[in-house]
């Protein structure tokens, strides 16, 4: 039993199971497997789900470290121009984390919203599955025009690489309309501080119901965290020039 403890030891994906059948034999009075779990847990080896890690090609994660090196000295005043992008799902009942069970009344509200280091942007509704469309059309008539009112014709945009941002067509408009947009690397750590306003609104509203879609969306742009500046409440570290988030690309 000692010998299966230290070869637990040394592979971790080895679980109670295994021991079970490694130290019964027929030839001897048989261990229950409560037992053995009871061994292992003395020995301080516990059961516990594996973390499931995305696969990164080595060519991405040589683009992430290239990245972060080359932003890895800037502080926030190169950070202030830019604007920070993404969507969100926020469901009507509960959060992603928790499983309900609704039989009737469940969905979700899809948004889009931005922010700089001195405002928050407006949130706009996301109808039914986001195409290019709709997207150039955030871009035209919500984020450019915001952009330009709070920080000026040098802000720099920032967007994932989903491929309706990075189509032909929207490469195109910001060409035109001569918008700078941020290199964003591909199968990147999620640098983007604009997450943590997501988790901020699902952490507040966790508890707060809506009937639809619409009355969800109505809820979050009521809620004061929209209107107000985000940035200022963010934790040094939560922003991009503070230095562990881009050595976590390492």
């Amino acid at each position: 039993m000692d010998r299966n403890i230290v070869v637990s030891r040394e592979d971790p994906r080895r679980n109670s199971t295994d021991v079970f059948k490694a130290v019964n034999s027929p030839y001897e009075p048989a261990l229950s497997r409560r037992t053995v779990r009871r061994r292992l847990n003395a020995h301080g080896l516990f059961g516990r789900r594996p973390v499931k890690k995305p696969f990164i090609s080595k060519k991405n994660q040589k683009a992430s470290v290239a990245w972060a090196k080359a932003h890895l000295n800037w502080r926030r005043k190169e950070w202030a121009k830019h604007v920070w992008s993404d969507e969100s799902k926020f469901n009507l009942f509960g959060s992603n984390g928790t499983k309900w069970s609704q039989k009737h009344g469940g969905g979700n509200c899809m948004v889009w919203g931005c922010f700089s280091e001195t405002a928050m942007g407006p949130l706009r509704r996301v109808n039914g599955i986001m195409d290019r469309y709709q997207y150039e059309d955030i871009l035209e008539n919500t984020m450019r025009p915001w952009a330009l009112r709070n920080i000026g014709r040098a802000f720099v945009f920032q967007q994932d690489n989903d491929p309706k941002h990075t189509s032909l067509h929207v490469r195109s408009r910001f060409q035109r309309r001569r918008v700078d947009v941020l290199d964003w690397p591909s199968q990147s750590p999620d640098l983007n501080p604009i997450k943590h306003l997501w988790e901020e609104l699902e952490r507040q509203l966790a508890g707060v119901r809506a009937s639809n879609a619409d009355e969800k969306f109505a809820q979050l742009e009521s809620y004061p965290i929209v209107r107000r500046s985000f940035a200022s409440g963010l934790d040094a570290t939560q922003m991009p020039g503070g230095h562990r988030r881009e050595r976590r690309c390492y």
